[in-house]
């Protein structure tokens, strides 16, 4: 029986879409999603909604639902979507909705601009009314604290006159506000915006203090509808052995939110324990409808994205993340889905994804991975439950051990607790840089790319080497290096090209008899990572 039908907390470019249902004993009931713009006559196919069977994990628990996500939608749109329920056994239902995507935070139009120096800041601020941008002059200030709240399309904007030439030595506090926004400002220490709602944070550059714990730009409370963007945040921890896994010599979160809605998108980071992270355990709330786009993540002695305690449609696309100890971490996904799309990850000194503590629901598509180690490793010592795979571009070689964890000998796949029964993984392009192509998927161990294809559900598995790509990267054989980011597109004619499957609404518009495996497709531009 279908049950209420939400799409809670709208990003900028993708929408969330959850639909309770009650029976279905038999798990064979789908829906299909079609979406167009307020007023468009054509119709778009979406990705279907994954089923989310109730279950629990780490002390967390969810209902039955159809679940997912619509991507690649734009900015300040209303779109209709049509959700088609269908179920062999009967009770199929078609339902309509709308729903808007968020605007681009920008300043109200005609706002007053208010200058203020660095003996007057408090004093405009402490003035400050809905929409108005107080303008830093050039020079030095202490960190400061906000304590007024815009409005909806009235922000208040906190701004450098020029960008850079403003340098605040310490903490920029939100605390429980509303609609503030920040933008051009070097901070020396942290910027940091517990319970705050509609904040935006751009174009600045944060450089971590150790004396302020060493993070970026945090919330350690529910916040919600954050938009963080365009910025620089530059962390304190060393790319060294010594450095790695959560008990290492490393300080600090480069990002860090709590609460739904935020949208991390073009920012670079590097030099932190993890680039960006969620909250973990109690501290996590309400952690999902959460958009990571475009970043580029550099030295992460833990996580590259640790997206843990998602509990829903938490999107980790388009990110290029390089010598990391962990690259995407979902421990756990509490039922998902968490999407994983189209992330490059090159130096993964231990997991390229950590799927541990009886993660549900995690979904892989279109990533690329080069590492020593095992191409897919997953260690998890416990089921990893739902696990979706899809049009990756996997290479592993010869292994070793970093932090006191080992990477493995260089098998395409290794996940001996795969929950087989609900795993769907086909159309990967695999490989090994040892020249074998060996691994297990759950009981399952194979030797060859035809045992895979015989014995699993990989029937349309391809093998991959180095040679896939245009430009052929050097191997990362040794981890604690510090690698140059390699271009990673494919080669014309190479063995990831057609590979994939097609998937609606994640690569529409492929070129050729099929999608490419992997992040990039064929002739097409590389993404832009980082500030734009």
């Amino acid at each position: 029986m279908a049950g209420a039908l939400s799409l809670p907390n709208p990003t900028l470019e993708n929408l969330t879409v959850e639909w309770a249902f009650s029976g279905d004993a038999n798990a064979n009931a789908q829906v299909s999603v079609r979406y167009r713009a307020q007023g468009s006559a054509t119709w778009s196919a979406g990705m279907p909604l994954r089923r989310t069977a109730a279950g629990s994990a780490a002390d967390f628990s969810w209902t039955t639902r159809h679940s997912g996500s619509v991507f690649g939608l734009s900015p300040a749109t209303t779109y209709e979507l049509e959700l088609t329920l269908t179920d062999p056994d009967g009770g199929s239902e078609q339902r309509l909705a709308t729903a808007r995507t968020r605007a681009v935070p920008a300043p109200m139009a005609g706002a007053t601009v208010r200058p203020a120096s660095a003996s007057t800041l408090a004093a405009v601020m402490n003035a400050a009314q809905p929409g108005d941008v107080i303008e830093l002059a050039a020079g030095s200030y202490s960190g400061f604290t906000v304590a007024r709240d815009g409005s909806e399309g009235k922000p208040i904007v906190i701004r450098a006159a020029t960008r850079g030439s403003v340098v605040i030595n310490g903490e920029v506090g939100l605390f429980n506000r509303n609609h503030v926004q920040l933008d051009g400002l070097t901070v020396n220490g942290r910027i940091r915006f517990n319970g705050s709602n509609n904040v935006a944070i751009t174009r600045c550059a944060v450089n971590a203090s150790a004396s302020l714990g060493g993070d970026g730009i945090v919330t350690y409370l529910r916040a919600e509808n954050a938009y963080i963007a365009d910025n620089v945040v530059t962390g304190t921890t060393a790319w060294a052995d010594s450095s790695l896994g959560v008990n290492g010599n490393n300080l600090g979160e480069g990002i860090l939110v709590t609460g739904p809605g935020h949208v991390i998108q073009n920012n670079r980071v590097v030099g932190f324990r993890d680039g960006i992270s969620f909250l973990e355990g109690s501290e996590a709330v309400d952690q999902y409808s959460i958009d990571v786009l475009n970043n580029d993540i550099e030295v992460a002695a833990d996580d590259g994205v640790e997206a843990d305690f998602c509990r829903h449609n938490c999107r980790i696309m388009r990110n290029r993340i390089t010598n990391v100890f962990v690259g995407l971490s979902s421990q756990p996904g509490l039922g998902g889905p968490t999407y994983f799309v189209r992330n490059v990850l090159y130096n993964v000194a231990h997991v390229a994804f950590k799927l541990y503590r009886e993660s549900h629901g995690d979904v892989l598509l279109h990533n690329t991975v080069v590492k020593s180690g095992d191409a897919l490793g997953l260690y998890a010592g416990v089921p990893i439950v739902a696990l979706y795979s899809r049009n990756n571009l996997l290479i592993g070689g010869p292994g070793g051990t970093y932090g006191g964890y080992t990477n493995g000998s260089g098998r395409v796949i290794d996940i001996s607790t795969l929950d087989t029964s609900s795993a769907d993984m086909n159309y990967d392009a695999l490989g090994s840089n040892t020249g074998s192509f060996g691994g297990r998927l759950g009981s399952t161990s194979f030797s060859s790319l035809a045992q895979l294809r015989s014995a699993t559900g990989e029937k349309a598995a391809v093998e991959v080497g180095l040679g896939a790509f245009a430009v052929a990267p050097a191997f990362p054989s040794a981890a604690m290096t510090r690698y140059a980011v390699p271009d990673l597109r494919p080669a014309a004619g190479g063995a990831a090209v057609d590979a994939g499957v097609a998937l609606p609404g994640i690569n529409d518009g492929f070129s050729g008899s099929a999608p490419d495996a992997g992040a990039y497709e064929l002739g097409a531009a590389l993404p832009l990572y980082g500030p734009r």
